[in-house]
């Protein structure tokens, strides 16, 4: 029995399915946890699916999350999809059901849930949830909305198919999901815009980021920073692309500072591997897209080490 085939059969058994992601998602965290509810709902209408998890404005577009509360998870299958470790579930009941389900495409370092269905080769975990419908399509339905939700969650996670997670696989979905219904050209459109208080920041990121001989290079956004731009951490999403497009730039981050005062790392490479990085400042995730934190200017000093070492390795071994 494959895990796909194990997965359907628990949501079969299930009268209550409680999907769940990651705190501050992105598109693929709520297209696959949206995506797969709509899939669940459409194909067996006689069951109680639920969505939690922060409502952000900016992801309004995508849908809307439901309010939980612990007495929902009493019987229930919980499917935790896009999140590597368990402190990063948006949900504090999520373990409380009676069976819990991991759906991830990230490292399985916290292996937590059974089943588990990790595959660390996959562009997102909407490509996850796509070949969970494709393998068991006789039973499932895939409706038009469930198939822009996905599309969007596969489109975020490759950045646009710009990202070395993009497979032939991960075409042949994305050509499936725009059959289904999916209008490539407004996700498109909708996930490249942005605000104009982005766009002045992404001026400040250009005109601000320092470089290393190395290729490694940062730019760091204090909450003053950000207060003069009128903009929060949830909307620099918009801004952690741009240095990879500068031709000498090979790994980056950006420091976000938090409310509390510590720093939010955004890690991205286009060749270093940092994700082992990321795991020494209680963070993690791809090779070449990671996240991590710094509680103070010395410890972004010492990441900012670190991946000019990352940057200088790779360069002797290529």
């Amino acid at each position: 029995m494959t895990v796909q085939t194990e997965i359907l059969n628990l949501i079969k058994s299930a009268k209550t399915i409680i999907i769940q992601r990651h705190q501050r998602p992105d598109p693929d965290a709520i297209g696959s946890q949206l995506g797969l509810a709509d899939i669940i709902k459409t194909s067996f209408p006689d069951k109680r699916i639920l969505t939690p998890g922060k409502q952000y404005h900016g992801f309004d577009w995508l849908g809307q999350m439901d309010e939980v509360t612990e007495e929902d998870y009493h019987d229930a299958l919980v499917l935790v999809l896009d999140t590597a470790n368990q402190p990063r579930v948006d949900g504090e009941f999520y373990n409380t059901g009676k069976t819990l389900v991991k759906i991830d495409h990230h490292p399985n370092d916290d292996a937590f849930g059974d089943p588990q269905w990790v595959d660390v080769d996959a562009s997102s975990t909407s490509e996850l949830i796509y070949d969970f419908y494709a393998a068991n399509a006789a039973e499932l339905t895939l409706t038009a909305n469930a198939a822009r939700l996905l599309y969007a969650g596969i489109v975020g996670d490759t950045g646009r198919f710009l990202y070395s997670a993009t497979k032939p696989s991960t075409m042949r979905a994305a050509a499936a999901l725009m059959e289904a219904g999916a209008d490539a050209t407004a996700v498109n459109r909708i996930e490249d815009t942005i605000t104009l208080p982005v766009a002045r920041l992404s001026a400040y990121v250009y005109e601000h980021l320092t470089q290393l001989e190395s290729g490694a290079a940062y730019v760091i956004l204090t909450n003053d920073i950000m207060d003069s731009f009128e903009i929060g951490d949830a909307s620099t999403a918009g801004v952690v692309p741009l240095p990879g497009r500068i031709d000498t730039v090979e790994a980056w981050a950006i420091f976000v500072q938090q409310k509390e005062g510590d720093f939010r790392i955004r890690l991205r490479s286009k060749g270093p591997a940092i994700n082992e990085l990321a795991k020494l400042h209680d963070g993690g995730g791809h090779p070449m897209a990671s996240g991590a934190k710094a509680v103070d200017q010395q410890e972004i000093e010492q990441v900012v080490r670190e991946l000019d070492q990352v940057a200088r390795q790779y360069k002797k071994e290529v």
